[in-house]
């Protein structure tokens, strides 16, 4: 014999229930079983609340009667389609909700149409000890108050019923209510004389509460509070997951402030406009991965018409980053005397960041270094594990790199030794000083921009170097389809005039 499922009223045939083979469902069993169905429905969807009292006589309002302890809908007009309208529309409306106080307000209002209480109270104790407890919703209140952003404005009770109900962390129906003249509650139950208490847990706790209120006696069944507590607290997760979602956006956004604060102390820390060089026209280009970065460029200005040129490119991005940048920034100009020769100074940064700071961190900095002697057009230069500058020649059309002095990166080793080398420019040639984010800036197919795009880039001799540097940054661009740079990018143009 075939075995019975009910779905919306609909019998098809099954296999048996659990284990007990060859038992045929009683009429008041398919009911339970329909009622459990609809429940879970309306539960999965966070829906309605059912009301459970005497049937309402008020207009509009749908009525409700007890059947074997299971509350039923009568009212003719509201067969499953209509139900499932509204627990469409309603699902619609929630779903276009972005903070916990249009959720509460929405559904409140979406309850209302079909749910028939006399009183709602909401309650909390998050944040107060026992046996204080706060009021955070009233539906006899006449203005609309924010318990999230208002809690100023809600008033703490100190003992008596609601103290006793939310403290006990238990579900419960009163259907005779007797309150004590005194005791807090009497002025938000008046002379109701049913209540039904629902906790809304959070790690174990009923930190929130729920409490409906009939002026009549008997209005409630224990019968239906599963059903009530099940549905209260699925919607009571749903509007923390806002909660939680409001604080973890003010979260980010007052991370973003601060990174933001960063960002521009370490701008503040480059050269807030480039040196006059008599027989060199410059350009500089930076961008960072995140509000902060780890590139850094620098000019110094030294004795017999020479100028030191650092760049520099911190390992990893974002904070760390500029806080080692800003550290080499401090130490780059904490050097005794003038930094002078190249080497020199690298070693100088070299054993202090080893000694304090990335040798426990396993960070590096690579970094160029050259001293431009302006009468001359020399640059004599060192450099730890940094990308050699590009040199274009627009004299005979090639391209080099400086690339002939290369060593570790700073922070690695205390004791690196940095060899030096040195370079005589002609009018008309083109340098580009740069960090990696420009090289290695990658396509949707996760090819590099590479040095090949970067000479293209540097081809055309009549430009200035804000030009070259528009053309490096154009090229970029395109090649990357404008996405955001996963790297810090850096460049300095120097035109030889």
């Amino acid at each position: 014999m075939s075995h019975l499922a009910v779905n919306w009223g609909m019998a098809r045939p099954v296999m048996p229930l659990g284990n007990r083979a060859g038992t045929i469902l009683r009429q008041d069993q398919v009911r339970s079983a329909r009622c459990i169905h609809d429940s879970f429905t309306n539960a999965a969807l966070k829906l309605i609340r059912i009301s459970c009292g005497p049937e309402s006589e008020a207009p509009g309002q749908e009525n409700f009667q007890m059947t074997n302890g299971i509350p039923e809908t009568i009212t003719p007009g509201l067969d499953w389609q209509t139900r499932l309208a509204h627990t469409v529309d309603t699902m619609r409306e929630l779903s276009l909700q972005q903070t916990p106080q249009s959720m509460v307000q929405t559904y409140s209002s979406k309850m209302n149409e079909i749910v028939s209480v006399d009183r709602r109270i909401s309650l909390s104790r998050r944040g107060l000890e026992s046996p204080m407890v706060r009021v955070t919703r009233f539906s006899e209140w006449k203005e609309k108050i924010d318990p999230w952003k208002q809690p100023d404005k809600l008033p703490v009770l100190y003992g008596g019923l609601f103290a006793n109900l939310i403290y006990s962390n238990e579900p419960k129906v009163i259907n005779h209510l007797e309150l004590a003249d005194d005791d807090p509650a009497r002025k938000y139950l008046g002379d109701c004389k049913s209540i039904i208490v629902l906790p809304l847990y959070d790690q174990g706790e009923s930190l929130n509460m729920v409490v409906l209120a009939r002026n009549d006696a008997d209005a409630f069944d224990n019968e239906s509070l599963p059903q009530w507590v099940w549905m209260s607290n699925l919607f009571g997760r749903a509007t923390q997951t806002l909660v939680l979602k409001d604080r973890l956006e003010e979260a980010y956004a007052e991370i973003d402030r601060e990174l933001q604060n960063v960002g521009k102390i370490q701008r503040s820390l480059l050269p807030d406009k480039l040196p006059d060089i008599a027989t060199m026209q410059l350009a500089a280009y930076y961008q960072t991965s995140a509000r902060a970065g780890g590139d850094y460029y620098d000019f110094f200005e030294l004795p017999d018409d020479r100028w030191g040129i650092l760049v520099a490119d911190v390992s990893g991005h974002g904070t760390p980053a500029a806080v080692i940048m800003s550290i080499t920034h401090g130490l780059a100009h904490a050097f005794p005397g003038p930094p002078s020769p190249p080497a020199k100074l690298l070693t100088y940064l070299n054993r202090h960041l080893h000694e304090r700071y990335t040798g426990n961190i396993g960070g590096f900095v690579t970094a160029f270094y050259g001293v431009y002697h302006a009468p001359t057009r020399t640059l004599r230069y060192a450099s730890a594990g940094h990308n050699p500058p590009r040199v274009k020649s627009c004299t005979n059309g090639t391209i080099a790199s400086l690339d002939g002095a290369q060593s570790l990166p700073l922070g690695i080793m205390g004791d690196t030794h940095y060899a030096e080398a040195e370079t005589t420019f002609v009018p008309g040639d083109q340098v580009i000083f740069y960090t990696d984010g420009i090289t290695e800036a990658m396509n949707a197919e996760h090819e590099q921009f590479g040095i090949e795009r970067l000479d293209k880039a540097l081809e055309n001799c009549m430009l200035t170097a804000d030009g070259l540097i528009q053309s490096v940054v154009a090229g970029v661009e395109d090649f990357t389809a404008g996405h955001s740079p996963d790297d810090d990018r850096t460049m300095l143009v120097a035109k030889i005039l």
